[in-house]
């Protein structure tokens, strides 16, 4: 079953199926959360901070990590957009983009998902420090 993200016309092209997240768990939280974003959308790591914008998939993926780097790690957008080398005003549009979309009960069972492996990573890493 694919899960398309993006549109909710019929013309538009299937999206791949969500991957299954990654075990590893990088050193640093923002490289964890591109990485886990970027296998759930199916994508390269490095586009979700590429400085071009990329198609509507790359775009909706980055905004989705910059949500999570908020609500999860509490960042403020100046944060987030230095970490995806974008300006803050960005970061906030990307919020509310996906609050927005939130809406959609496939785009809410995506960040629903990624909310729980998140965790689910963060704490494997903080388990592994305190060994």
């Amino acid at each position: 079953m694919s899960l398309s993200l993006l549109s909710s016309g019929p013309s538009a092209p299937p999206a791949p199926p969500v991957a299954a997240a990654s075990d590893r768990v990088p050193r640093c939280p923002a490289d964890a959360l591109r990485e886990l974003v970027a296998t759930v959308f199916g994508l390269p790591p490095a586009v979700l901070s590429a400085s071009s914008r990329g198609g509507a998939e790359v775009a909706f993926a980055r905004q989705t990590a910059m949500y999570l780097a908020h609500v999860a790690f509490g960042a403020s957008y100046s944060e987030i957009g230095r970490g995806f080398g974008r300006d803050r005003t960005t970061a906030a549009h990307a919020c509310r983009v996906v609050e927005e979309r939130r809406d959609d009960p496939r785009v809410e069972a995506v960040v629903q998902r990624l909310e729980r492996l998140l965790a689910a990573a963060l704490r494997r890493a903080g388990e592994g420090r305190r060994a």
